[in-house]
């Protein structure tokens, strides 16, 4: 006891009264201890305080340590005790937790009201994760009854709060499964419960699909995303890695180290840039032990889990299979409902709930919805003459014929017996395409089907009405398409009418409207491609493909002629979507030609952008020609993106999720916000020709041009400059770092062959 004394008393920091404060603690714990009970009374009481399993301290007026046992010493990185004599707060943690101790302190030494059981999360130094601790402080007097200072206990309570939000997950994902939240979501909140409870833990959830032969992306809200996206849709087998070598199997598979592992053989170079070392994947299964996909924890360390770690797994994969079973049975009955036994399309049911829906979005953007009514003729002698079985065979394949006849964001519903309804949505407010998709579903439905006696032949009359000028409700549309179908009866069956009874079927005469499509479809179209270089080394870095028509009186068709009639009559799309397949088409040619991949651009127009299902044409085309979707630019213009925020953000992350590439073209030619910006999730910023062209000699223009470049650095967004045209532009962006640049200065676009050429010359 007076060692310590003496050590206390030579810490400069150790006011006067601290020291006879301490002499007096010293007197009462030896006082204290002559009075133990006579089996610990040869056990010194300070022994038994520092083996308290609890932190306990006492700090002088200033806030400094003058007593610490063990526990307390050793949890704030020191040896013994008495290197923490004199030390602060403020010398031991970050600034705005010492300063909330010190207040706090500061306050019941100066009020005298003690203050209990405190709940408080702190860092300490060396610990890899927050410490949750129930502390209690009380102010400490001398024999005159004045404030000396404080004494503090705190008790380590994380395992306890960790054990309290764990329950308090499991009851909240039993309620959201309960309440039938979206899968995804519930999912994502099991994953963070279970990394909640670990340290340098990321979880993730894969969902087998219903073939029961591949692993999609369910939930990884800490996984990167890159790695995500690498994954996803991964084959199961005998050998891949973790997650696909436990689907197959259907027991948890772990993996020590993924880098020596053999089931990792084929995946290291994959996993290795993220710098997960090992894998832990348990099935998640049904009660009769039928795989629904997997739960696996990934750690940067080599090591094998913990009993604790596998227990939060079984725990993870039992809840998790709860909502993928509750989820599959929530969709099939959801399905049954509104879905026809006989041919699986939608019944009267989905219709009314979903047209309504259709024509308020079709509204709202001021497009046109088509709606075809479709009795098939003299079905019921087909019936009587070869039976009920054959009837429904019949049913059956017209479904099918019409499913197969439209696009996937339209509708085919059975009303009922031999009555249909094609809805034909995501139109423009123009006729651009009707005429000639109805001819085709008619021709479809059409065709001779063979019989077991012969083949069957099939007609239809067809009535039409359009939305918004043939009805402005779901009512509406219904009973004018019904009545101009009966007008088809009456005109002899076999005919398309549109609800006015016109005898002619619904058309268009050809024209500019029809020119332009026959070109989309007839090999008209064609691209060029102009190389986007690196303006430090002026190698080429991607291409931007440029449609272009060939018209077979008129010749060569300039873009500005063609592309406005295009967004008028709501051709933009289908021209879109085959640019698009065009130019994923040719950037795989390069790289099987050997070619180094480079991202090739895509420009995409606001009613593309506006299109819900223009992700899912991104991803077809993808898919399609085998490139994989980083090697994908899409360009969208300010004006596009600014238009609808929300929609537009909503548009990005489904893109973004699929791994394209997004930029921001003709940047600084709208009035946009430049602050917006850090909104949208771009990967790159285009400025604008208007404004390279300007420079250097243009105050203003360099002014502005150095002020993108900044904003985007500042965003990490890569900036291209387009329409660079002289050396002059070009030293000017080398010296405001300006990554990339575009323009004739490089090369003016050029045919395929030609890119080919340039992309080869570059190998060299």
């Amino acid at each position: 006891m007076h060692e310590t004394a003496r050590r206390w008393e030579s810490a400069e920091a150790l006011t006067a009264e601290t020291r006879r404060f301490v002499a007096a603690t010293e007197a009462m714990m030896a006082s204290t201890a002559h009075h133990l009970s006579e089996g610990v009374e040869n056990l010194r009481l300070k022994a038994i305080i520092h083996e308290l399993p609890d932190f306990l301290y006492v700090k002088d007026r200033d806030s400094r340590f003058v007593f610490a046992n063990a526990v307390t010493a050793s949890n704030l990185g020191f040896a013994s005790a008495e290197e923490l004599t004199g030390k602060r707060d403020f010398d031991l943690f970050d600034f705005e937790v010492a300063r909330r101790h010190f207040d706090i302190e500061q306050q019941i030494m100066a009020t005298g009201q003690a203050r209990i059981d405190m709940e408080e999360t702190v860092v300490l130094p060396g610990s890899p994760r927050p410490v949750c601790r129930l502390t209690s402080k009380i102010p400490l007097r001398n024999e005159r009854g004045e404030i000396v200072g404080l004494i503090g206990v705190s008790r380590d309570i994380t395992e306890r709060k960790l054990q309290e939000d764990l329950h308090r997950g499991q009851a909240k994902l039993l309620e959201m499964i309960a309440r039938n939240e979206p899968l995804p979501m519930v999912l994502e909140a099991l994953v963070l419960m279970i990394e909640a409870q670990l340290t340098g833990i990321d979880g993730s959830v894969l969902l087998l699909d219903s073939e029961g032969t591949r692993l999609y992306h369910g939930a990884a809200p800490n996984l990167p995303g890159g790695y995500s996206r690498l994954i996803d849709g991964v084959t199961i087998g005998p050998k891949v890695g973790s997650c696909g070598t436990a689907a197959w199997r259907g027991h948890p598979v772990i993996v020590e180290d993924v880098m020596s592992d053999p089931l990792w053989e084929d995946f290291r170079a994959l996993v290795a840039p993220f710098g997960f070392r090992s894998c832990w994947s348990t099935p998640i299964a049904t009660s009769e032990n039928n795989v629904l996909g997997t739960f696996a924890l990934y750690s940067r360390e080599v090591r094998r889990p913990t009993e604790h770690e596998m227990k939060l797994v079984a725990l993870a994969t039992h809840i998790a299979g709860i909502a993928i079973e509750r989820k599959r049975v929530h969709d099939r009955i959801h399905f049954m409902a509104h879905h026809d036994d006989l041919t699986g399309l939608p019944n009267r049911a989905f219709l009314k709930e979903r047209l309504a829906n259709i024509l308020d979005q079709a509204r709202r953007n001021n497009r046109k919805v088509t709606v075809a009514y479709i009795d098939l003729d003299n079905f019921k002698d087909i019936n009587d003459g070869r039976g009920h079985a054959a009837g429904d065979e019949v049913l059956k394949e017209i479904a099918t014929r019409m499913a197969n006849s439209v696009r996937a964001s339209d509708m085919v519903v059975r009303l009922g017996g031999d009555e249909f309804l094609v809805v034909l949505v995501h139109q423009s407010s123009h006729d651009a395409g009707i005429a000639r998709r109805l001819r085709e579903l008619q021709k479809a439905i059409n065709r001779p089907m063979r019989g077991e006696s012969g083949d069957i032949a099939v007609t239809a009359s067809i009535g039409v009405a359009a939305f918004p000028v043939d009805g402005a409700t779901a009512e509406e549309l219904l009973a004018n398409a019904d009545r101009a179908m009966y007008r088809a009866k009456q005109l002899g069956r076999n005919t398309l009418q549109h609800h006015d009874g016109a005898s002619t079927s619904v058309g268009m005469p050809l024209g500019e409207q029809e020119e332009l499509h026959q070109a989309i479809t007839g090999d008209q179209l064609f691209l060029e491609y102009q190389p986007q270089v690196d303006v430090a080394t002026g190698r080429i870095t991607g291409i931007e493909a440029l449609v272009r028509w060939n018209h077979p009186a008129k010749g060569r068709v300039p873009p500005v002629n063609f592309i406005p009639l295009a967004e008028e009559t709501g051709l933009i799309v289908p021209l879109g979507l085959w640019v698009l397949n065009e130019a994923c088409r040719q950037a795989r040619a390069w790289q099987d030609m050997g070619l180094a991949p480079l991202t090739i651009a895509v420009n995409v127009s606001a009613k593309q952008f506006a299109d819900p299902d223009f992700a899912s044409h991104v991803a077809e085309a993808l898919e399609r020609h085998r490139l994989q979707s980083h090697w994908l630019e899409l360009e969208v213009t300010e004006s596009v993106v600014m238009q609808d925020a929300e929609r537009a953000l909503a548009m990005m992350a489904s893109l973004r999720a699929l791994g394209v590439r997004l930029s921001i073209d003709d940047f600084g030619s709208g009035y946009s916000s430049l602050a917006a910006l850090k909104t949208f999730p771009f990967d790159r910023l285009k400025m604008d020709r208007s404004l390279v062209e300007a420079l250097p000699g243009d105050k203003t223009a360099v002014a502005i041009a150095s002020a993108v470049i900044s904003l985007a650095q500042t965003l990490k967004l890569s900036v291209l400059a387009e329409g660079v045209e002289t050396d002059a532009q070009m030293d000017f962006l080398r010296q405001a770092h300006c990554e990339e640049a575009q323009g004739y200065r490089f090369s003016k676009p050029v045919s395929p062959e030609a890119a080919t050429l340039l992309l080869q010359t570059q190998s060299m």
